[in-house]
């Protein structure tokens, strides 16, 4: 009959529950506030934009257009031209880069060369490649 009577008892289901429910409060609560207290929390917010861009290559220049086919529209001067082997080919873009836009730039780049377009985060200096090319051969 103890048997019977342990299985049908339940008084220690709800202290168990209660138990189990704090530990996860805590848990929770103490990741949100240690993310915003380690500073981690203004970095989620802080993402680089979402654009679509395309690069045009003239070989006779040799020369580069790259054009903002769409998405957000971008400060210019948190934009960087960079390649692999030049280094800095156009420094910034001036006024907004924004759907339909073109930059030209005249400097010249090598065959086989990656080109990345570099944004700057103006609030928090990190940097983003938004958008990656290699110049024909």
């Amino acid at each position: 009959m103890q048997l019977k009577q342990l299985l049908m008892e339940d008084r220690a289901v709800s202290p168990v529950i209660g138990v189990i429910l704090m530990v996860a409060i805590t848990v929770i609560l103490a990741a949100v506030i240690g993310t915003f207290v380690l500073g981690l929390g203004d970095q989620v917010d802080e993402s680089a934009p979402q654009v679509t861009l395309s690069f045009n290559y003239d070989t006779t220049g040799p020369t580069v257009n790259v054009t903002h086919d769409g998405g957000e529209t971008l400060e210019g001067s948190t934009l960087e031209l960079v390649g692999s082997d030049s280094g800095s080919i156009n420094d910034s873009v001036s006024g907004d880069f924004s759907a339909g836009d073109r930059v030209f730039t005249n400097e010249s780049y090598t065959a086989g060369e990656t080109l990345r377009v570099v944004w700057t985060n103006p609030n928090g200096g990190s940097t983003n490649t938004i958008a990656r090319s290699t110049a024909p051969q």
